[in-house]
């Protein structure tokens, strides 16, 4: 294996690599002498490996011992001996890169050595994982390797009690989802005691998947909502009338830009159905309902975009193929597809407190990531989140055999193709892996199986709950599986079968026994017949030629296609893939119909059966283009969305931070005194400007405003003498409402510093609630300046600054205004709490995609590209 990796090594002369391969040596250096160690010892040496970090001594130099105390502990605990290549590629991610390892490579115990080092000096470390199983099975896995090197490991999940996640936050290493975390920041900053806080900060971060989460989930803000008491009855309403469009009349529709709107025509039908002019509702609720309608109607398909559940609408992942549980569309689209579905149509929400995941992630002070498949992405993750990506060589030759794609004039063609070799391979005893493009692909799929009598499972979003179980034993003899994307499963398919998944059948059908409960006897038997299963079937499976995956529709992106091929031919193990394609796929009837369109005709005037595949290097360079051409505008898309929520991002981190200093001890009472100068600058800006003479003074207007803020008639603007001096006047009024601000101090008592720290944070969240909804109504129709030729995105960083001042003005008045109008203080006034201020059952938590892609000038493109 040592010359394998010193071949890859030499091959394009990767500096970087060559400095990973020395280091490696000195690793092996100084596990010689961990071998004959008892663990004691090396739980002393892990001790004295912290001191040195707590010290400042870099984790550079410490590097080399930490992972020979990793692989170790790895030995003796799990028995796992780090591969070189696994070492290399935490080398990778404690540098703050992106480690490309294929499937299989064992990227769960790579995180294992960067994590402890980066732990070492008391950071919390974030490993960051998919799904809730993933990260339960990992921090349970892993926490032996940790526990004995006397780190505690973490582990936080979806609707975790929040002492357990305190206490989760707390251990040196955390495990959870990406949501989880980013959720996790946003309640702490929603918080009314330091206490409650959750989060340690964003140190370092190990992302798996990373592809997944940081490209794919780009475009989905993390949303923190409180339900409103907007009426529902209008979303049938418009669901009734969306449903009596003529497709061709009434709609102009552009499935690959995902656009629709109606007509003149069909706008009349509208307005006459309801009795009412959509535009003459200023608030633009109609018109909104109506576009929903639309979106929801024509743009979002069933069993593909989503499922119905239980008498719910739930969200399809495009990429993974999983239920989104918990996620739920923005701005009434979700409510439109529950109209649309005859289901209960929930109430709307108003956001309190919002994230992306790029400005999340971009928060941490270094950020790693793990992937199979990144390299196709390399641009995106260098120029957004400043992370190369750097290839590791795999522990073992990859020998799968990527054959040239089929191609088929019909989508029928194509699936009866795809069943027949099924058949055919299954005969022999091969497993097969067949990839779909969606939910009702995979079901057409599994009728053709049915009707040929060949056994298979079915995983797609209605059965996420037993993926790991259904992957895990796709190596076996003869197993068919049929799978709604591959990517981000976390489970290898182990030729032979998954032995720790078998034993723990095994068990359970003996008699219902687990790890923990199950006698003597029935471990040996558990053992016994899961490694007799795996080692017979796992030689045969070689013989047979091992994995063939079968990809039945290309994806939009290329990455995920490779990521269903990697499925084959882990660990050097035998594989082959093919592609089963039709010129009816989505991909090339949206973005290379005129080409496509010329080889059908070919095909029909050279007679060739449908049934008969093509391989034509023509349709082969049209798929690359579409992905390419594809991913180029996703790209687009998030960037965009990343431009705009950088502008909010630092008025987050601004009213954030102010708040956390706040919660830490901040006094409110000490610069009451600037707050209020700044206050009478600002109204005598209006009401007294230095460029009028002060017969032309707005006294009347003043005086109201005093009143207004103070509650007390005693103070005349009129009576100050001035001398023709704003700034005089500015000294008495200020001078005024500091004095009976001071009074309501003594009024208060003891609690009175208690009390405007309470009345600071319930007006920084109030108004930052407001602020996130007009910014969020600015948003939707900032796209339109663009057609009087004004860049919408300075637009909107102008909208948003104004917004941002009279946001932090408007604080500060209320602020002051609520405590100089106290009249009486309640005995025994318990402060409030963050369960009392934000009850969790109020609470909505979503992750939904944001579509940020305002209105192109006619035939002049996207104007924010």
């Amino acid at each position: 294996m040592a010359q394998y990796i010193s071949k890859l090594l030499s091959f394009g002369g990767d500096r970087r690599l060559k400095h990973y391969q020395m280091l490696l040596e000195e690793i092996k250096s100084f596990e010689e002498g961990l071998k004959e160690l008892g663990e004691d010892q090396l739980r002393k040496m892990s001790d004295m490996l912290r001191q040195h970090a707590i010290s400042g001594e870099s984790l550079d130099k410490l590097l080399p011992e930490a992972f020979a105390l990793v692989r170790e502990a790895s030995l003796r605990s799990i028995g796992l001996r780090h591969y070189d290549v696994q070492l290399i590629g935490a080398m990778a991610l404690n540098d703050g890169c992106i480690a490309e390892m294929k499937t299989g490579e064992g990227k769960t115990l790579v995180s294992t050595a960067a994590g402890y080092l980066n732990a070492l000096k008391g950071d919390n470390v974030h490993i960051v994982t998919v799904n809730d199983y993933l990260a339960k099975r990992d921090a349970e896995w892993m926490s032996k390797v940790y526990g004995l090197l006397g780190m505690g490991v973490g582990l936080i999940q979806n609707n975790m009690p929040r002492g357990l996640k305190t206490a989760a936050y707390q251990a040196s290493v955390t495990y959870g989802t990406n949501s989880e975390f980013g959720f996790d920041y946003l309640r702490d900053n929603m918080i009314y005691s330091s206490a409650n806080r959750l989060q340690r900060g964003q140190s370092f971060a190990i992302v798996d998947e990373v592809d997944s989460i940081l490209i794919d989930e780009a475009r989905t803000p993390l949303i923190i909502s409180g339900l409103s008491s907007a009426p529902a009855e209008l979303y049938s309403l418009f669901a009734e009338i969306a449903v009596m469009l003529d497709q061709e009349k009434d709609i102009v529709l552009d499935e690959a830009k995902r656009t629709v709107y109606a007509t003149d025509e069909g706008l009349d039908k509208v307005e006459s159905f309801l009795g009412h002019e959509i535009y003459s509702d200023l608030t633009g609720a109609l018109s909104n309902h109506l576009k929903q309608a639309l979106v929801a109607e024509f743009l979002f398909k069933r069993d593909k975009d989503y499922v119905v559940d239980n008498g719910e609408v739930k969200i399809v992942d495009g990429f993974t193929g999983r239920i989104m549980n918990g996620r739920r569309y923005s701005e009434g689209l979700h409510q439109a597809l529950e109209a649309k579905e005859h289901v209960e149509v929930k109430p709307e929400t108003q956001t309190m407190a919002t994230v992306t995941l790029q400005n999340y992630f971009r928060m941490y002070d270094k950020l790693s990531g793990m992937t199979g498949t990144a390299l196709t992405e390399d641009t995106e993750f260098e120029k957004i989140y400043h992370l190369p990506v750097v290839p590791i060589p795999t522990n073992r030759p990859v020998i799968r055999k990527d054959e040239p794609d089929f191609i088929f004039r019909t989508k029928e063609a194509k699936f009866n193709a795809v069943a027949d070799e099924v058949e055919r391979r299954h005969a022999t005893g091969q497993p097969v892996l067949i990839g779909t493009a969606s939910v009702k692909a995979s079901e057409t799929l599994s009728s053709l199986l049915e009707k040929r009598g060949v056994p298979h499972e079915v995983l797609n979003a209605k059965e996420h709950e037993r993926e790991a179980e259904i992957v895990a034993q796709a190596g076996r003899v003869g197993a068919v599986t049929v799978a709604t994307n591959m990517a981000g499963r976390g489970t290898d398919i182990l030729l032979g079968g998954n032995r720790d998944m078998l034993r723990a059948k095994t068990l359970r059908d003996l008699g219902g026994y687990t790890e923990d409960s199950a006698p003597a006897w029935a471990l040996h038997a558990a053992d016994a017949e899961a490694d007799y299963i795996t080692e017979r079937e796992g030689y045969a499976v070689r013989e047979f030629g091992g994995l063939y995956v079968i990809g039945t529709e290309r994806h939009e992106s290329r990455r995920i296609d490779n990521q269903l091929r990697g499925r084959s031919g882990r660990q050097g193990d035998p594989g082959e893939s093919r592609f089963y394609l039709s010129l009816e796929d989505d991909l090339l009837r949206l973005f290379g119909r005129d080409r496509i369109d010329k080889v059908s005709e070919m095909m029909v005037a050279k007679g060739i059966p449908d049934e008969s595949p093509l391989e034509d290097e023509l349709v082969s360079k049209v798929i690359t283009t579409a992905q390419k051409q594809v991913e180029s505008m996703h790209f687009s898309a998030r960037k965009n969305v990343l431009e705009y929520d950088d502008v909010m991002d630092k008025q987050r981190k601004a009213v954030y931070a102010e708040r956390d200093a706040i919660l830490d001890g901040k006094s409110v009472v000490e610069h009451v005194p600037d707050y209020i100068q700044d206050l009478v600058e600002e109204e005598l800006a209006l009401t007294c400007p230095y460029t009028l003479a002060s017969d032309d003074w707005d006294f009347d207007v003043l005086n109201a405003w005093i009143v207004d803020m103070t509650g007390e008639t005693a103070f005349d603007a009129r009576l100050v003498e001035h001398d023709d001096d704003a700034g005089v006047l500015e000294e008495a009024i200020c001078a005024f409402l500091q004095e009976v601000f001071d009074n309501k101090r003594k009024f208060v008592g003891d609690e009175f510093d208690d009390l405007c720290t309470s009345v600071m944070l319930h007006m920084m969240d109030s108004h930052w609630v407001a602020h996130l909804t007009d910014m969020e109504a600015v948003k939707e129709g900032i796209g339109l300046r663009a057609f009087g030729h004004r860049d919408p995105l300075v637009e909107y960083k102008e909208e948003a600054y104004d917004s941002f001042g009279y946001l932090v003005t408007s604080i500060y008045e209320d602020f002051l205004r609520t405590i100089m109008h106290l009249t009486e203080i309640e005995e025994d006034r318990p402060l409030p709490d963050a369960e009392e201020v934000f009850k969790p059952e109020d609470m909505i938590y979503s992750n939904v995609e944001e579509n940020l892609q305002p209105s192109p000038l006619p035939d002049q493109g996207n104007p924010l590209e």
